[in-house]
């Protein structure tokens, strides 16, 4: 076996694991606090088999073993996909080896959170949003709505205790408006000319809308 050593290094807290005819390989993670972290790659010998019990020894080259595993993991999410890891020129990264692939994962993880939304804006289905999508937006610090499908307590609604979940406008069962002004931004209420209130108007439910 060649003493040769590649270097895969990992930008993420993630592992990964990879599995081969000559090898079983895992990718380490980052802990807290790391910039990155390292995986050595050593050459390895694998078997071609060419029947008749005719066997050739194949060396396999730790660079190409730890280009093939980069590759893998970083096409599994999908085309131009980027998941952090890269093999090192060298036997560590350099800084600009990791400025690199930090710019590179921020723009991958940027394009995730933009589709993520566009999916949302069309359907507001939490089975549309992937986990990956969540964790790019986690990373990236951005709050959003779709990031999580497990919304507060439901409530009762004042009017006929229909349980309601947190943020609804207006209750869909007797029409009671327990958020004013949301149910106005979004049109499910009207004000019509009255003597309530101290501007003369009342809100008119729009029954036609949920």
């Amino acid at each position: 076996m060649s003493s040769e050593i590649a270097v895969i290094a990992n930008i993420t807290n993630q592992c990964f694991s990879a599995q081969r005819t000559y090898g079983t390989y895992q990718v380490a993670g980052c802990v807290q606090g790391q910039a990155c972290a390292v995986t050595p790659i050593l050459a390895r010998t694998a078997v071609m088999d060419y029947g008749d019990k005719r066997t050739v020894p194949l060396a396999i080259s730790a660079w190409e073993i730890a280009n093939d595993l980069c590759r893998e993991i970083n096409s599994d999410a999908g085309e131009r996909s980027f998941l952090g890891v890269f093999v090192c020129a060298g036997s560590a990264p350099t800084e600009q080896e990791l400025s690199t692939a930090r710019e590179q994962l921020d723009q991958f993880y940027r394009a995730l959170v933009a589709a993520a939304d566009r999916e949302w804006e069309r359907s507001h289905s939490y089975l549309f949003i992937n986990d990956l999508q969540r964790r790019a937006a986690a990373s990236l610090g951005l709050q959003k709505e779709w990031f999580t499908n497990t919304p507060g307590p439901a409530a009762e609604c004042p009017g006929c205790g229909e349980r309601v979940k947190p943020g609804v406008a207006v209750c869909r069962v007797c029409h009671a408006i327990l958020d004013r002004e949301k149910a106005l931004a979004l049109g499910l209420i009207q004000p019509v000319p009255g003597a309530a209130g101290g501007d003369g108007r009342v809100e008119r439910p729009l029954t036609g809308k949920r």
